[in-house]
């Protein structure tokens, strides 16, 4: 069974993704074709290879803390 069709993997990858750039996947445009490039990660480091793939600016220092209230 792949990652993608279990919700765990897929919400990691979104908190993730929202945590370091306040983004979703959905946001993103990511569909099942592109995030299938990353299931064979761990969902939290996918999301971080996902975002340099696709040169996502990550949030800085001070608004980490506010997308984490």
């Amino acid at each position: 069974m792949s990652r993608l069709t279990g919700n765990a993997w897929l919400v990691e990858f979104d908190q993730t993704l929202q945590r370091y750039y306040a983004i979703t996947c959905e946001d993103a445009g990511a569909d099942g074709t592109v995030l299938k490039r990353y299931a064979d990660l761990p969902a939290d480091q996918a999301a971080m290879a996902f975002a340099e793939d696709y040169d996502l600016g990550p949030l800085d220092w001070w608004s980490i803390g506010r997308v984490l209230r």
